[in-house]
């Protein structure tokens, strides 16, 4: 027996010929298929449906609530309208449009959520790619001190940053903040950006310089392309921490800038546990996200499952 491969045994007078060992099959295939057979077996199935039941049933109970009248919500629970589906009404959806405080803030989430995730992202990727693959003074130095403003919380720097802004006029307003979601979501979307551009080939770069391709061009032409599943995932997530936070729109956003969730905090204050005002308001402020998410759902599973697999 050879180490190279086993020796055929031939009649005399022939020369004898080696035959190539079998290689052995690569283990991640073999790893990948046993977790699709067990991701589709009967009892995993029925346990990611009951995850969802779960997380579902709040969704629905909140929307069930914002089409009944305020009456029937006091009478009984929102499992009560399955008994008697034609009491439910958008009636309430109505009057919410119409109050001009909600529409208002409804435009001003819009106004503070896109801009900021745009800035967020489109910063985030020129600083990653810088520095990832482009050598200057500092580098590794500045990108320390980005990775630890990570740790930095956001309380911290409210009563500072609502001095500055009130000293050159933001506070208040719309840009203030977001200028203030943009600087504390930097951190993350540049450690983030970074990681994924520095996974990329330093051949494939290499060659489209050697192609006369500029620093520019490779960054758009290839680079973006490339991380687009990491962009996405983290436009997602910028969207969504806008778009749902109550603390930095209570404290830097006045009556005219205020987003939805500060206004139907002041539902709250002003009418109780108003029902027929605050559940179709939550609910409108959560098509948004799910419509967000739904859209760019095959982006977000790319960029959370890259480099998971080798």
């Amino acid at each position: 027996m050879s180490s190279q491969g086993t020796i055929e045994r031939r009649p005399p007078g022939r020369a004898t010929a080696l035959r190539p060992a079998p290689v052995p099959s690569p283990p991640g295939p073999r790893r990948r298929s046993r977790l699709s057979r067990l991701l589709g077996s009967s009892a995993v199935q029925a346990l990611l449906v009951l995850v969802a039941l779960v997380w579902i049933t709040p969704l629905a109970g909140l929307l069930l609530s914002s089409m009944r009248s305020e009456q029937d919500n006091a009478a009984g629970g929102w499992w009560t309208a399955l008994t008697d589906p034609s009491r439910l009404s958008l009636d309430n959806y109505g009057a919410l449009l119409e109050d001009s405080g909600i529409a208002a803030a409804f435009v001003n989430t819009v106004l503070i959520s896109v801009p900021t995730t745009v800035l967020v992202v489109g910063i985030a990727a020129l600083a990653g790619y810088a520095f990832a693959w482009l050598d200057f003074p500092g580098r590794d130095g500045i990108f320390l001190v980005v990775v630890g403003l990570l740790v930095v919380p956001v309380q911290i720097g409210l009563l500072p940053v609502a001095k500055l802004f009130g000293a050159v006029g933001l506070f208040g307003t719309i840009p203030g903040v977001v200028l203030f979601h943009v600087a504390y979501g930097l951190p993350f979307a540049v450690f983030l950006l970074r990681n994924y551009f520095a996974e990329i080939p330093r051949e494939m770069l290499e060659a489209a310089r050697m192609d006369g391709g500029t620093e520019w061009r490779i960054f758009f032409r290839l680079v973006l392309p490339l991380g687009r599943p990491a962009i996405a995932s983290l436009a997602i997530f910028q969207f969504l921490w806008v778009w749902n936070d109550m603390l930095v729109a209570l404290l830097f956003a006045d009556s005219g800038s205020q987003p939805l969730t500060v206004a139907l905090q002041s539902q709250i204050r002003q009418f109780g546990s108003n029902i027929g005002v605050l559940a179709p308001g939550a609910f409108l402020s959560l098509v948004v996200p799910l419509v967000v998410f739904f859209a760019f759902q095959r982006h977000f599973v790319q960029g959370v499952m890259a480099g998971s697999v080798k």
